[in-house]
């Protein structure tokens, strides 16, 4: 370990105090009675997974090789500004390929679903995605997350590292004598056997692709009901994954320094990691080509027929297509813009679905369409819409048309304007932003549930309440507001100010009562009313949002008189 951080610091660092602190506090991480196990690894007693914890003593890897580069010394949390003058030495390393993040954040949002108690963090998954495959070689993935080559370790064939003999006829690795660490989380075959699962929803599960392997690895470290927030369980877990105390330490500096901060960087742009745990050094041809660890070249053996068991990933045949030193593009690469696919007008009511969907196309800059393309749709700004599933992130890939639809937007009880963008995951090029507008509830009718007289003697208080019922498209309308007011004449709505009333708060009188909201059939029951002296007919009017208003006729008579019959008074709209 000692002579990996040597490495490191002679690339720039080894004069500065902050660098010997780091050392310092690494090397202090090294716990008392370290051992050597059989693949010249460190380990140490109080922290390596008893063999019931690991399920097997190869662990996720196979204690495969992995990457040892660490993470800079200063903080990632800078934006890159070349005018303020900010050290944006670490800054890019920071970064993330913007698919590779969408899968670490959306294993986390499963785990956090299915095994809420292990508190699974993604940038986890981004510590040892860094480690194992330096991001799926800086995302070099297609835009289902299918990285664009295999990724494999070296063949395990106990020359310097484990003896793990085929276990999958060379199914997923190409080996057909021995086993190989595959796809961007470097699951062994015998391992992704139990732990795939399938985190793109296309119904297979394939190591080489980052949403089934981060999902893999989520519920890999989860698997033992471990509580990932406990540092003593987080220690299990990830020496579980490979079981190496300097794994664990390389890990966990990547995890600390992920927690700082980082953010999205287009898919292919991912800085390389160079050294790796068996002292081999691995140099990319060019950014734009990195390569995959030295290892052994895979088998061509023929794959499985059909429905014996997963697919083959496919292996190189020594004869590229393209001149070496260059990729073919991948759709994403050929995106130049997004436009609108005719969307049209947003406007929903709160608490209700748009009945409209957003819709974007990928187009190249003569305007032909891009399909299998990563569209992002982010609901911003202050508001709580949604899309449905209370998710503000949405990511479609596009058809053979080039257009991505968006889930229906679901309105939240913030009113005003609510801004969607749409954006190309991978690549930054012009995307689209979509207005949408958020209503208040409204009603569109309100009447009185009762058909009795409202009366009360002078100086009493009504005996009876007023209910009424608000409805929109003849469905009950819920959390409508609503404004009641004893007003002067069937033509003039202006507050009365004698006949009957409410009590505010400290108990006076007031005849106009605002704030008031349906419940969730629709009804609205009035506060009690009181009668001042004054004796005739007075009329009650109940408006709501949406311009839905009723009257309703109230009668005060002297002490001992007869009520006579209230008139009826028909609701307005």
């Amino acid at each position: 370990m000692a002579a990996q951080f040597g490495r490191r610091l002679r690339k720039g660092v080894t004069t500065t105090a902050v660098a010997a602190a780091a050392v310092a506090a690494l090397a202090a991480s090294q716990a008392p009675g370290v051992t050597t196990d059989g693949q010249g690894r460190e380990t140490t007693s109080d922290t390596t997974p008893s063999p019931e914890e690991t399920a097997d003593g190869a662990g996720a890897t196979g204690n495969s090789p992995y990457y040892t580069d660490l993470p800079p010394l200063n903080s990632p949390n800078p934006a890159p500004s070349a005018s303020t003058g900010t050290d944006l030495s670490g800054v890019a390393e920071a970064g993330i390929p913007a698919t590779v993040l969408d899968a670490y954040k959306k294993a986390e949002a499963a785990l956090r679903e299915s095994k809420p108690g292990c508190n699974l963090p993604w940038q986890l998954l981004a510590a040892i995605g860094k480690v194992e495959s330096g991001q799926a070689r800086g995302g070099r993935v297609d835009a289902d997350g299918t990285t664009l080559s295999p990724i494999l370790g070296p063949q395990l064939d106990g020359n310097g590292f484990a003896l793990i003999r085929d276990t999958d006829d060379g199914a997923y690795d190409g080996n057909s004598s021995y086993d190989q660490a595959v796809g961007p989380m470097q699951f062994i075959p015998s391992t992704w056997e139990w732990a795939g699962r399938d985190g793109n929803g296309d119904g297979r599960e394939d190591p080489n692709n980052i949403y089934d392997a981060a999902l893999a690895a989520g519920h890999y470290l989860c698997r033992f009901d471990w509580d990932l927030s406990d540092q003593r369980d987080l220690d299990k877990a990830i020496l579980s994954y490979n079981n190496s105390t300097d794994y664990l330490n390389t890990v966990m500096s990547w995890l600390e320094y992920y927690r700082k901060g980082t953010h999205e960087i287009p898919d292919g742009s991912g800085t390389l990691p160079t050294d790796r745990s068996d002292n081999v050094t691995v140099r990319p041809s060019s950014p734009a080509t990195p390569s995959a660890p030295a290892s052994p070249k895979p088998s061509t053996k023929p794959t499985k027929p059909s429905g014996s068991g997963p697919s083959k990933p496919p292996v190189d045949s020594g004869s590229p297509s393209t001149p070496p030193g260059t990729t073919p593009p991948t759709p994403t690469d050929t995106v130049d813009h997004l436009e609108d696919a005719g969307t049209a007008t947003l406007t929903a009511m709160a608490g209700d679905a748009f009945t409209e969907r957003i819709s974007a196309r990928a187009e190249t800059k003569a305007g032909k369409a891009v399909a299998k393309v990563r569209i992002r749709f982010t609901v911003v700004g202050d508001t709580d819409t949604t899309f449905t599933g209370g998710e503000s992130v949405a990511t479609v890939v596009t058809n053979s048309s080039g257009v991505a639809v968006a889930p229906a937007l679901l309105a939240g009880e913030r009113t005003g304007p609510v801004v969607v963008q749409a954006t190309v995951v991978g690549r930054t090029v012009k995307g689209v932003a979509y207005k949408a507008t958020v209503t208040e509830r409204a009603a569109d009718t309100l009447v009185r549930t009762g058909t009795g007289a409202l009366t009360c003697t002078a100086g009493g208080e009504f005996a009876d309440a007023v209910e009424l019922k608000a409805t929109y498209d003849g469905e009950a309308a819920d959390k409508v507001a609503a404004t009641a007011t004893i007003v002067k004449s069937i033509l003039d709505p202006t507050a009365n100010d004698k006949g009957p009333y409410f009590k505010d708060a400290d108990g006076k009188a007031v005849r106009t009562l605002s704030g008031l909201t349906t419940d969730a059939d629709g009804l609205l029951t009035l506060p009690q009313l009181y009668a001042d002296d004054t004796t005739g007919t007075f009329l009650l009017r109940v408006t709501t949002a949406g311009g839905a208003t009723t009257t309703v006729a109230l009668t005060v008579t002297a002490a001992g008189a007869t009520a006579s019959p209230s008139p009826t008074v028909s609701p307005t709209a």
